[in-house]
Formats: C-alpha cells, sequence, structure tokens
C-alpha cells in the first residue's frame, strides 16, 4: 500500500529511500493488493500495519541469532504467508526493540513513540545508558525540550549496534506524573512546595542542628550506584566535610566481611569485547538474561562458537544457550556447591585440595563443572547480582578466586548498576570508622542525606531501611520522583536524571564514558552535582568551589589516579565453614526484577506492562506447593522478620527444593526484609473456597 506520507517510519525507512533513490516514479502494479491482519506483540513493539512486511525475515533472525529465542516466525505460503508471533503470543524478550530497528519498512515501529513525531523534526544527541554496568551507548532523540526516543549508537566494544528494551524505553520515566518539579518540605505533616533558597537553607540549618545536638557521626549519606561519578563524589566530601564517614552506594550488598580484604575495586575483570573470545565459562549467582542482556547477547556469541557454559544458581533460568554443566542449589548451599567445585577441580589438575574443601562431599554436578573448567584455553569465572547481594558474597568471591587460581581462568563482577565501579573511585565508601549501607540501616542515624535512591526498594532490606529513614529527625531526599520517600523524609530536592545533566559512568569494564545533559532540567530540577556544591558552601564546607562539572570529575580523578590500576579482583582473607547448617525452613532467593532496579525503570510505564514487570506473585516448587497443600487459586502469606504479605502464587519446578522466590525492588514485597533468609509460609485460602 502506497502510505509512505502516514507511516510511522516515513524519513527512516530502507525501501523508501531505495524507492526514490533507484525507482520509478510511478508504479505499473495494478491489480488488488493483499491486507495483512495487524498483531499484537506486547507493550512495546507495534505490529499494526503488517500489511507493509516485505517478508525480509530480518526481525526473525534477529531473535534466533542475537535474542536466543524465535518469537516471530513467518506462517503460510506464497501470497499468503505472514510474520506471526508464536508460543506465548506476544514478543517477551528482554532485546524485543532491536526488531524495530531491523525492520527495513514500517512494519514493527515502537508503540510508546507511535505517531508522536517524524524523524526530521527530532534532534539526535548522544548519552550513556543509567541502568546496567555495560554502559550501552545511546542517541537521545529530542523535540524541542523533551525526549521523544531513544535508539542505540552503535559501539563495537560495547553494545556493537543494539539495545536492552530497559535501555530503549525507560525514557518514558521521565515525563511520569510522578516527577518532582519543585522543592518541598514537609512542615506539620503535610508537604509544601517551595522554592530552592528556602529548601536549601532548611536542610543547612537541620544539618547543623543535627550535628550540633548529636553528633557529626548522627549523619549518614546513601547514593544510588547509578549516581554519577561527579555527584557520588560531591556526596562523600560533604559527608566528611560535616565530620561523618558514613556514605555509601553499595545498596544492596548484604555481607561486608570482605571489605578490608579487597585489593582492590572488583570489576569485570576484562573487557567486554573478550567475552566472545572465551571457551570455559562458570556464572555463578546471575540471571544473566534479565540482569544483563547485553552480555548475554557476547556470551551466546561464544556458546555460538562452542564455548562450555557452567552455571552455580538458585534459579534454572533459561540462558537460551546451550549450558554444558550447572547446579541449581539453595542460596545457603551455594558455598558448599563452589567448594565441592574446588574439590573436584584440584583432585583432576592433581594439585592440594584446599583446607576449607577437604571434607566436601562432590557431586556429579560439581564434577561436570569441574570437568569443563579443567578444559579449553581462555577460561573465565563470573559473580552476578545474586551473588554479591549474598549473605555470604565474601565467600563465594574467595571460592571463585580459589576456582579461578588453580584453571588459570579470569574473575570478574557483573555489577548491578552503571557506577558499581564508579561509586570506589568517587570514593563514596565509609572511611575507617564509618558505617556501610546496611549498618546505616540496622543503626538509624538521626539524619540521612538520600542521593537518587528510593531506599525502600533500592536498599537491601526494605523493612529495615523505611523503619530506619521513620526513625530518623532529618530525611533529606534528593531525587526526580515523588516515590516512597513522601512518607518518611522531610524535605524533597527535584534533581536532574541522567538525560537533563551532565557527568560520567565508569563501566563494569572499567571504561570512563561522560555526557552532557540532552534537555534542559525540568521545571525548578537542578542538577545534583551543583545542588551539593551549593550545601558544601553554605555548611562552609572548603572545596565547593568548582564551576563546571569538569572541574569536579578532574578533583575525582586527579585523587583517584589511574583507574586501570585500581581494578582488581583479588581479595584475602579465609572462607569460613562450609558446611551449610540448614533450619529446614523455606528459603527467600530474593532477585531484582529487570524492570525494577532503579526509580527511572519503575515509573517507565510500557515497560512497567511487560511480563516481566508482572512481580507480584511468589514462586514456589511444586513440591513446596503440595507441602502446604496450595490449589490453583490459593494464595500464600509470607512471614519474614515479623513481616508479612499475601502474594498469588506460581508453580515453578525450576526452583531448588524447599525454596521461594519472592522478587525484592516491588511495592507488592517492600514489607519484607532481606532479599535473603528464611520465610515462613502459610497457605491463604481462595474466597471462592471458603464461601463454598
Amino acid at each position: 500500500p502506497l502510505d509512505c506520507p502516514i507511516c510511522d517510519q516515513g524519513g527512516e525507512c530502507q525501501l523508501q529511500d531505495l524507492a526514490v533513490g533507484y525507482g520509478s516514479s510511478n508504479s505499473r502494479y495494478a491489480e488488488p493488493k493483499r491486507v495483512v491482519a495487524n498483531k499484537e506483540l506486547g507493550p512495546l513493539v507495534s505490529a499494526e500495519e503488517m500489511t507493509r512486511c516485505i517478508h525480509c525475515t530480518r526481525c526473525v533472525r534477529f531473535g534466533q541469532e542475537i535474542a536466543g529465542t524465535m518469537e516471530l516466525g513467518m506462517a503460510g505460503r506464497g501470497e499468503h504467508s505472514e510474520i506471526m508471533p508464536f508460543v506465548a503470543r506476544t514478543v517477551d524478550s528482554e532485546l524485543s526493540g532491536n526488531m524495530i530497528d531491523v525492520c527495513p519498512v514500517g512494519a514493527l515501529t515502537s508503540k510508546p513513540f507511535r505517531y508522536s513525531a517524524r524523524t526530521w523534526e527530532l534532534a539526535r544527541r548522544k548519552s550513556v545508558s543509567p541502568h546496567d554496568s555495560l554502559g550501552s551507548n545511546l542517541v537521545v532523540q529530542v523535540k524541542g525540550e523533551k525526549v521523544m526516543r531513544v535508539l542505540p549508537l552503535e559501539n563495537e566494544q560495547i553494545n556493537e549496534c543494539w539495545l536492552s528494551d530497559r535501555d530503549r524505553f525507560s525514557y518514558e520515566g521521565l515525563h511520569s506524573p510522578q516527577r518532582l518539579t519543585r522543592p518541598m518540605i514537609k512542615r506539620d505533616g503535610n508537604w509544601q512546595e517551595t522554592d530552592w533558597p528556602t529548601a536549601l537553607e532548611f536542610v543547612n540549618r537541620e544539618l547543623r542542628r543535627v550535628r550540633d545536638t548529636h553528633g557529626a557521626a548522627a549523619i549518614g549519606a546513601l547514593a544510588a550506584p547509578n549516581a554519577t561519578l561527579e555527584e557520588m563524589f560531591l556526596l562523600g566530601k560533604l559527608t566528611r566535610g560535616l565530620g561523618s564517614h558514613h556514605v555509601d552506594f553499595r545498596l544492596r550488598q548484604a555481607d561486608f566481611s570482605g571489605t578490608g580484604d579487597l585489593r582492590g575495586i572488583p570489576w569485570l575483570g576484562m573487557k567486554v569485547a573478550d567475552i566472545a573470545g572465551l571457551d570455559r565459562v562458570l556464572l555463578v549467582g546471575t540471571t544473566l538474561r534479565k540482569e544483563q542482556p547485553l552480555l548475554a547477547v557476547r556470551f551466546r556469541q561464544a556458546a555460538r562458537k562452542g564455548a562450555q557454559m557452567s552455571l552455580v544458581n538458585p534459579v534454572d533460568d533459561d540462558l537460551l544457550m546451550p549450558v554444558s554443566a550447572k547446579s541449581i542449589v539453595a542460596p545457603s548451599v551455594m558455598p558448599a556447591t563452589l567448594g565441592g567445585v574446588l574439590k573436584a577441580l584440584a583432585q583432576i589438575q592433581g594439585a592440594p585440595v584446599p583446607t576449607m574443601a577437604a571434607e566436601l562431599e562432590v557431586d556429579e554436578n560439581a564434577l561436570l563443572i569441574a570437568r569443563s573448567l579443567a578444559g579449553g584455553q581462555k577460561r573465565a569465572i563470573f559473580l552476578g547480582n545474586l551473588a554479591c547481594h549474598h549473605p555470604r558474597s565474601a565467600d563465594l568471591h574467595r571460592l571463585a578466586q580459589e576456582i579461578a587460581r588453580l584453571c588459570g581462568a579470569t574473575l570478574g563482577f557483573f555489577g548491578d548498576a552503571a557506577n558499581s565501579v564508579g561509586g570506589y573511585l568517587a570514593g563514596a565508601l565509609p572511611g575507617p570508622a564509618g558505617l556501610h549501607a546496611a549498618a546505616m540501616v540496622a543503626q538509624p542515624r538521626k539524619a540521612y542525606l538520600l542521593l537518587h535512591a528510593d531506599i525502600d526498594l533500592d536498599g537491601g532490606d526494605a523493612a529495615a531501611a523505611r523503619a530506619a529513614m521513620q526513625a530518623a529527625e532529618l530525611v533529606v531526599a534528593m531525587t526526580a520522583f515523588k516515590h516512597g520517600a513522601l512518607d518518611y523524609a522531610q524535605v524533597l530536592l527535584p534533581v536532574s536524571p541522567f538525560t537533563e545533566t551532565a557527568g560520567s559512568f565508569v563501566s563494569a569494564e572499567g571504561r570512563l564514558q561522560s555526557f552532557q545533559g540532552v534537555v534542559r532540567p525540568h521545571m525548578e530540577t537542578r542538577p545534583a552535582w551543583k545542588v551539593l556544591r551549593v550545601l558544601g558552601n553554605l555548611l562552609e564546607i572548603k572545596g565547593f568551589d568548582q564551576e563546571d562539572v569538569e572541574a569536579v570529575r578532574g578533583e575525582c580523578l586527579g585523587a583517584a589516579g589511574d583507574i586501570v590500576s585500581r581494578l582488581n579482583n583479588a581479595i584475602g582473607g579465609t572462607v569460613g565453614n562450609l558446611s551449610a547448617a540448614t533450619t529446614g525452613a523455606p528459603e527467600r532467593i530474593g532477585e531484582i526484577p529487570i524492570y525494577h532496579t532503579d526509580v527511572l525503570v519503575r515509573h517507565a510505564n510500557s515497560l512497567q506492562q511487560t511480563r516481566d514487570a508482572r512481580v507480584g506473585v511468589v514462586h514456589l516448587p511444586g513440591s513446596l506447593i503440595e507441602k502446604l497443600g496450595l490449589g490453583q487459586a490459593d494464595r500464600v502469606r509470607i512471614v519474614q522478620n515479623g513481616a508479612e504479605v499475601v502474594l498469588p502464587v506460581q508453580r515453578d519446578d525450576r526452583l531448588p527444593a524447599n525454596c521461594v522466590r519472592v522478587p525484592g525492588a516491588c511495592r507488592e514485597t517492600a514489607a519484607l526484609g532481606p532479599l535473603f533468609g528464611t520465610l515462613a509460609l502459610e497457605r491463604v485460602i481462595s474466597q471462592e473456597k471458603a464461601v463454598a
């Protein structure tokens, strides 16, 4: 159909370009043209004009060759051929938006962007993703002062030409009705909008009062790990200038016992581009596809070349690639499982068995993993977010290090946010007498400074974090959104998200990437580094006279020295007891869902309508469902640390026995405690059964 004037892809359609450049000005085709029924593919990809489809099958081949799953396919023959969804009837891949990019015509388009602007109306500006630790390069397209669309900026060393859906569609959060647009102060229990001088003077006065009344140690600062390098640096400098050493960005980390034993900054251990060249890989504690969607593409490339992938994890999610060996165990058993791999590997290599693993039994899965690691030439072991949030993450680190030493593998960490490495470089860490993030929650302070953090969702223990905030005399939330802080803060300062400020992120591979704001700050929003600089001056702290963000970056990195020299995954210390003592109570597996990782993603409307965002459910293995006597319509009461929630049940036999998959970082489970630990479960009979 000749509908170029109304096609949403007009102006960036390859077929249109070729027809205009090389084709005739009119068509000799006079026969009736076929019409193809529209397809519903979900909230992100629009297939409402499939009549335009030219059957190039790029979308099908993208799913098979890159995303690892064939969600679209071609059915029918001849002129009756159609591209259509299979299996789930919608496209649910975490990389689905790339199908829009590879479609050469207007058959597949962006549903959130559809009918909102023409390509020639948009200004193209470069930026960097603020979500996962890969640091994907972006092209942010702007109309006036509004972000309209986000596309990938090709960079073969980082994200190639792809983009995850989280990076592509999270911009919708920028236009959320929950955006904080003016400073707000709580007076007599009621929130009132105010101006910046009044709000900053309030913060200045109250911080001085808390320091003078309770001492500087009563003040703590918590930054989200996707704050910029410059913002974290100034937050740490401000906190120390007040006399406190309580500052941290590792909000979801539970085990800090190995902090003093670290030899440097944990990082990926290699360049991102080198992952595809590995031939032996062990993944520990990671939901890889949802945690690092584009790194999963690199691992998939390695697997296609014959690399053997092994997995030690509490969930058996489909990695969409061949897995040669895996051990799916309860979180409490993960250290012992790695110990078994270590013992088996030592025996295969003919090396002395480390004392820590000498008494362990080696099961078949551990032996298969060890045999895989013993072969090959290029080996690597990676610890994911579930391992880093684990209550014995330091022991997992030490065990992985020993396994890597025995087999000559590289050890790496994925990192859970854009600045997981940058936070160390910025010095947003507790000083010698300072409290880390978990301790600041367990031992409540009188005043908190929060930077980009919705602390009861971004922390590792939601219930304890909320209780600490509510007990404080002063909570200053520097945020772009009106979120949970309305319940416990005394002042809200509207600070800019990544599109409205300049700054830097340091990716998991140690790559420093700086960017500029692509639009002006929204209404009364201000860049956080400027807010912190003004607060430092009001509090009469020296060293807050920087004129621009480059000066802040220079001061930060000048103090940090060369980035590469500080990257080191080595850890000292000894491994604790590996014979896990179990209480018999169900164990929680508290993953962070892909579309709940940070505050911007949680406000992106289209992402929250996807299948991956449906988190208000608890997953139980069949054995536990039968033990509790749960029916199809029943719900279950989950009790943790005295708090409880009631959720519907979904069966998932990929989980270890006696384990419960309860997501974190979502309102439905925010009343519960740590991401890992024991739970009590109780059947809640459905209303229909109760009436019957």
